[in-house]
């Protein structure tokens, strides 16, 4: 299996697939069978060249699709750089830019192996062959990507202050923002989240490779990397590598160095149910401004 197949893969098996509205008999349905699977090129550019393979809107196919601000279309391409939400991890946004006019993408799901864009022309119109570039927001992808390897420092951190049995429970990855449930019997305290934060930002600072690989899923066992507990992996998988300390399988998108993180802050802890934690924090750019405000709460007490 490629390396992309098992990206593909790998993203669908380790997170929530949306369907689309039209079910399995529906349009999305008739593109699927001719075009079987969307080329996912994220891991190494915001920024492809496609062709348009299949357009929808009002739950039809359609060879056209003109400006309409308020409707919900469809786009799918042959190839595309868009992440599509999965594993805990939003979908990205970003523009479709063809011969005669301009697609906003504003959320991106799957649909068995192609990539649903789901949005509408902002003007002229996108027609069903044309050859495009689609280009993915860089900012909010990079904010993404901070989160997202924080939630494995976080991770590392967290077992390294509670114990091993701290482990993964669920997760929502955005920009700058993250979320992470995680096993523990008791509220975590206010010196053990003080230790967690220290930890993951010393983590952070240490300015260690990020490092995402394709291997058979007994390779990635054997080198100790974090499987959750009832959870089906393909094989191979995708495992990404922090430093020396944290191994986890994971089909999203990272750094490449933990210096890129920014700040980390946690805002919030509480209990999600019976003997599940848990934690918000922020990354990056919102973190700093957190920091800020913080400090001056502090001054004007």
């Amino acid at each position: 299996v490629g390396f992309k197949a098992a990206m593909a893969e790998h993203g669908e098996k380790s997170g929530k697939i949306a369907d689309t509205v039209m079910g399995d008999f529906g349009p999305i349905d008739e593109i699927k069978k001719e075009v079987k699977s969307t080329q996912f090129l994220g891991y190494e550019s915001c920024d492809t060249h496609g062709r348009v393979v299949g357009l929808v809107e009002s739950d039809q196919r359609q060879q056209s699709l003109a400006e309409s601000p308020r409707q919900d279309q469809i786009l799918v391409l042959d190839r595309t750089p868009f992440y599509a939400e999965s594993g805990g991890q939003v979908a990205d946004v970003g523009m479709v830019t063809g011969p005669a006019g301009v697609f906003r993408v504003t959320d991106v799901q799957k649909d068995g192996g192609i990539h649903v864009h789901h949005g509408h022309v902002v003007e002229g119109t996108i027609n069903e062959g044309d050859q495009v570039s689609a280009t993915v927001d860089p900012d909010r992808r990079n904010a993404i990507r901070r989160a997202h390897t924080a939630t494995h420092i976080l991770h590392h951190a967290l077992q390294s202050t509670l114990g091993s049995h701290a482990q993964q429970r669920g997760s929502k990855v955005t920009d700058d923002w993250l979320r992470f449930d995680f096993s523990n019997l008791q509220a975590v305290s206010a010196a053990e989240l003080a230790k967690i934060e220290e930890i993951a930002r010393e983590r952070i600072g240490a300015a260690s490779r990020v490092q995402a690989e394709v291997l058979p899923l007994a390779d990635a066992r054997s080198r100790g990397a974090m499987m959750l507990f009832g959870e089906n992996y393909p094989d191979p998988v995708r495992m990404i590598s922090i430093g020396d300390f944290s191994r986890e399988l994971c089909g999203g998108t990272h750094l490449d160095n933990t210096s890129d993180v920014g700040g980390f802050e946690i805002v919030a802890e509480e209990s999600v149910s019976s003997g599940t934690r848990r934690i918000e924090a922020l990354t990056g750019l919102r973190a700093q401004e957190n920091r800020r405000l913080t400090e001056l709460s502090l001054i004007h007490i």
